[in-house]
């Protein structure tokens, strides 16, 4: 049987509701067309933050078990390594040793070492083409770490045209279409940094919004939910959370023309990723290979909501060293939220902020790095005709970030070892979810959540989530997956029972207490 192609796209920081087949009003017609052409799920979890998924999806174990219980970081961020190790397989190294062609473009952020070369480096997991980032975030127009293979490609951001979106499709653009008529099949991940901070777009983006988000984020919020529906993805189990109680009524907002101006540059963001996806489907297409390839797209972690800086702005540039101290042609860097600063261009360095980070979780509440469904909810695309993946069917099996190289070790036919290059490694956490992607019933499976002292674990329908060092809230998903009604005093048995599991589990996949 002939193996399928696997392009697998990720966002970063983008919202549950932020794409237009999921709600949003920000234009994204490629990603529309492939999630209305092939499959969606309503129910599908990342991991909260971006290390931590991005370690779950290539390696299908929880992050723990990865060494990345927090961040990618030399400096062992709450006791863990802080780069992928040795006990796990990456799904580029499965497939590459089963004959594809493998390829990174875009962000890693995978390794405590962004400077020089170590094993847990992309090129070392697995992944002959790389061109993108080892960092987490940065610049994109000039972004720090960026490499060609291992070599330092810094240079080539120097050419005034540059962008970094834009660059991560080019390189992906080129490996497919060259990969395509190879006798051989390919495994391309495409790794965005949009629409994370800094808030970056040309100026002929962002002026597409203009007008848009004048009614502000509490009119947004409403409509979006009102989409949602319509598109079948939630109903009345998911309504309306409360508007951040942090934030004031858009009637209250003082600087409405910049708060407005910041979401339309996150709003450009988006849309300038999904042209870059269109540009990957059409190559695909025109090479006659779009059948034959499983493409699936999906966010790492919901809406964020840090305001920039992040402390003392001259502290958050020195400990951030992948940020330039200027712009290309010598401007200072203007590095943070100033309603005196419209974000956008180069010289710039802003967040959208809290309340605009909770329109793009809409309908739920909480952020990036909380376990709560606005933490953790992200839109999930496949797509595979000859697969069987195909007709705009809708999905509402929960699934989570552990379940993606299972399904796709299923599609290619490539087993996962016991052993690989004479080391043990960990089974896989997750199943399959070819079935369910197919149309079959299937039973649920239990799922699990910690970063930062946030946990988490959902069985069928009820999910016990907890803040830091708060107490436990219970939520039945099928009546209140706004999670507005904690059940807890209610069913203290029920809790009980489920955050004993959740503490087998944290013992087993290594998970560190935080003080």
């Amino acid at each position: 049987m002939k193996r399928p192609n696997v392009v697998l796209i990720v966002a970063d920081d983008l919202g549950y509701s932020d794409i237009g087949c999921y709600g949003g009003e920000i234009r994204t017609p490629n990603l529309d067309r492939l999630g209305r052409s092939g499959v969606r799920l309503s129910q599908f979890y990342n991991t909260a933050r971006c290390s931590p998924s991005r370690a779950s999806l290539l390696t299908g174990l929880h992050p723990h078990q990865t060494g990345i219980g927090v961040l990618a970081s030399p400096n062992r961020p709450g006791g863990y390594p802080g780069s992928l190790n040795d006990r796990c397989v990456t799904i580029a190294e499965l497939l590459r040793d089963a004959g594809y062609a493998t390829s990174l473009s875009g962000k890693w952020h995978l390794s405590g070492s962004v400077w020089e070369p170590s094993d847990s480096w992309p090129t070392r997991r697995g992944f002959d083409d790389f061109f993108g980032t080892l960092s987490g975030c940065g610049s994109y127009y000039d972004p720090g770490t960026l490499r060609r293979g291992e070599a330092d490609a810094s240079a080539e951001a120097r050419d005034p045209r540059f962008f970094y979106t834009d660059a991560i499709t080019d390189h992906a653009v080129e490996f497919v279409g060259r990969q395509a008529t190879a006798d051989r099949p390919f495994f391309a991940y495409v790794a965005y940094t949009a629409p994370h901070w800094p808030l970056h777009a040309p100026a002929e983006d962002i002026a597409g919004y203009d007008g848009v988000y004048e009614a502000g984020w509490d009119e947004l919020r409403g409509r979006r939910l009102e989409r949602l529906r319509a598109e079948g993805l939630v109903g009345a189990e998911s309504p309306l959370s409360e508007r951040d109680p942090a934030q004031p009524p858009w009637s209250a907002v003082p600087h409405k023309a910049w708060e407005a101006r910041r979401m339309q540059v996150y709003a450009a963001q988006v849309e300038r990723m999904d042209r870059g996806v269109g540009r990957i489907l059409d190559q695909l297409a025109c090479s006659g290979v779009l059948d034959d390839t499983v493409v699936i797209f999906l966010s790492d972690n919901g809406g964020c909501a840090e305001e920039l800086p992040l402390g003392d702005p001259e502290e958050f540039r020195s400990r951030r060293a992948t940020i330039p101290a200027a712009t290309r042609d010598g401007a200072q860097l203007r590095v943070g939220n100033d309603p005196g600063i419209d974000p956008g261009p180069e010289d710039t360095y802003a967040s959208y902020g809290v309340a605009w980070a909770n329109l793009s979780n809409t309908p739920f509440r909480l952020y990036k790095r909380w376990v709560h469904e606005g933490g953790v909810a992200t839109p999930f695309l496949a797509h595979w005709p000859a697969g069987g993946l195909a007709g705009g069917r809708m999905v509402r099996t929960p699934f989570q970030l552990t379940d993606v190289l299972p399904t796709l070790s299923g599609a290619t036919g490539v087993d996962y070892p016991r052993e690989y290059r004479g080391r043990e490694v960990l089974p896989p956490e997750g199943r399959s979810m070819l079935p369910a992607l197919r149309g079959e019933s299937g039973p649920d499976s239990d799922l699990f959540w910690e970063h930062l002292g946030n946990a988490a674990v959902r069985r069928g329908r009820w999910k016990l989530v907890r803040e830091h060092s708060q107490p436990w809230e219970l939520y039945d998903m099928d009546a209140d997956r706004s999670e507005l009604n904690d059940l807890a005093q209610r069913h203290p048995g029920l809790v009980v029972e489920l955050a004993t599991e959740y503490q087998r589990w944290a013992q087993r996949v290594g998970v560190i207490p935080r003080g």
